[in-house]
């Protein structure tokens, strides 16, 4: 199972933190509108995500990381779905949901690292930062390099949060 890095941000000054994220991607940010479905599921988080209006179909995500505010590890999957209406309909039926998520993210790259800028609706403005550890890269250099971009973006420790968009959408996370 794929790994990455994660950490998640409140964003004080959401344009102050754009133009850093600028200056570091390897190339320009790119817009895309999210929505994600939360099922019901024993062990981490099952969504399923739409962008824009799900024309070119979705992505259904497991994901498994401790909640925390420091950077953690994220085991995950991510698999292809060509219908993702009729999918939503099915695993809502069979598991139930337990959560929606809608954002604006933007995204940079820089290197193996995916720096989100999210609009959360009825959230506000927040950062994610993704350092994917592709081979030889280990979980104590994925953390370090997630530490540094945190630091080169202007995020400060007090604005770090534990859980997920939906958790906190929820009122189940500080």
């Amino acid at each position: 199972m794929p790994v990455n890095i994660e950490i998640k941000a409140r964003l004080r000054d959401r344009e102050s933190v754009e133009a850093r994220a600028a200056a570091l991607a390897d190339g320009p940010g790119r817009v895309l509108l999210q929505e994600d479905t939360f099922f019901s599921c024993r062990t981490g988080r099952l969504k399923l995500r739409v962008e824009g209006q799900g024309e070119a179909g979705g992505q259904l995500i497991f994901y498994d990381r401790r909640d925390a505010r420091e950077a953690k590890a994220s085991r995950y999957n991510v698999i292809a779905v060509p219908d993702p209406a009729a999918l939503k309909e099915a695993l809502g039926t069979a598991l139930g949901t337990s959560g929606r998520v809608a954002k604006e993210r933007t995204l940079y790259m820089t290197g193996a690292t995916r720096i989100h800028l999210d609009r959360v609706e009825g959230l506000g403005d927040y950062m994610e930062l993704e350092v994917v550890l592709e081979e030889g890269v280990t979980e104590a250099d994925g953390k370090a390099c997630a530490d540094r971009l945190m630091n080169s973006l202007g995020i400060e420790p007090e604005d770090l949060v534990s859980g997920a968009y939906v958790d906190l959408l929820a009122g189940r996370t500080p």
